[in-house]
């Protein structure tokens, strides 16, 4: 199995010596362009065809990242807190040990390479105060990204949230993405990548997307509204359910009565009812189809 880090923290060094264009083309063909699959999935290229268009940068921007514009001696500290090489050793320890674990399980992993990289967060963007100090992305098979605002407790917390997103990356090896995706599925894969980190970092290191989730609102107002949308395909939709009205706010949606990251939240709480009703693994369980779980977990929703 091969795991290759793209050191962001090298790059941002190189683009602060360079000039306003240089540092675009630092930033999108020297750190995306690594990730050019993952980013053609999700219909975003590397370059805009007009000038300002929407692209890996600007798809960065909008997550929360710095654009290459904003990466300047300015944000050198923030920098320096990512460029400890036992920081990058324990991300790609992290995600190692998720992938690995799988093939000591009996799990055969098609996907046999991977990158990951870590972005440097805005704290002033929008979406990096719905996230918080560290996030992650890794739909993917084959891609992780991690993001954070480098500070004591992100720099710790980041493996956490990479073990998550490794996760998904198994999962979705096994399981066929589609148009036809339902919040069910979503909410399922969310539940099962942050038990799996608990399971590895303990549930003390459980993410904000559930612990900012009282079991009042849980039970009274999440489970219920997810149970009737469970079958929702329309992304738009079922991303408003998944990560709540604060979120798709920014994003231009409407809201529909959802807090912070509900889906994750419920999710969450759906696996840990189905492991310990099933006694399955969290690796069996991480290949188990969502109707599969759903079938089992019936009583969750009463």
């Amino acid at each position: 199995m091969n795991i290759k880090a793209i050191r962001s923290d090298e790059l941002y060094r190189k683009m602060i010596n360079a000039t306003n264009e240089e540092r675009e083309d630092i930033y999108r063909y020297e750190l995306m362009k690594p990730f050019e699959f993952k980013w053609q999935c999700i219909g975003v290229p590397l370059k805009a065809e007009v000038a300002g268009g929407y692209d890996v940068v600007t798809a960065s921007s909008m997550g929360g990242s710095y654009a290459p514009s904003q990466i300047t001696e300015d944000i050198l500290v923030e920098i320096e807190r990512i460029s400890d090489d036992s920081f990058w050793n324990a991300c790609e320890n992290s995600i190692r040990n998720t992938l690995e674990g799988f093939e000591q399980h009996g799990i055969k992993l098609v996907t046999q390479n991977y990158i990951f990289t870590i972005l440097l967060n805005n704290p002033r963007n929008p979406m990096s105060a719905m996230t918080g100090d560290y996030c992650g992305d890794g739909g993917i098979p084959g891609y992780i990204i991690g993001t954070i605002i480098p500070n004591e407790n992100s720099l710790q917390m980041l493996p956490v949230a990479l073990a998550h997103e490794a996760n998904h990356n198994v999962r979705w090896q096994f399981m066929q993405w589609s148009p036809s995706i339902t919040l069910a599925d979503m909410i399922v894969s969310e539940g099962l990548a942050e038990n799996f980190a608990a399971f590895l970092f303990g549930e003390n290191k459980i993410g904000k997307w559930v612990t900012d989730t009282s079991k009042e609102m849980l039970e009274t107002v999440i489970k219920p509204i997810i149970k009737e949308n469970l079958r929702e395909t329309d992304f738009n939709k079922l991303s408003s359910f998944l990560y709540g009205d604060d979120i798709m706010a920014i994003r231009g949606s409407k809201p529909i009565g959802m807090p912070y990251c509900a889906g994750y939240a419920c999710g969450y709480h759906l696996i840990q009812h189905y492991i310990k009703k099933t006694g399955k693994s969290i690796y069996e369980a991480t290949i188990t189809s969502t109707e599969a779980i759903l079938k089992e977990s019936q009583d969750f929703w009463n």
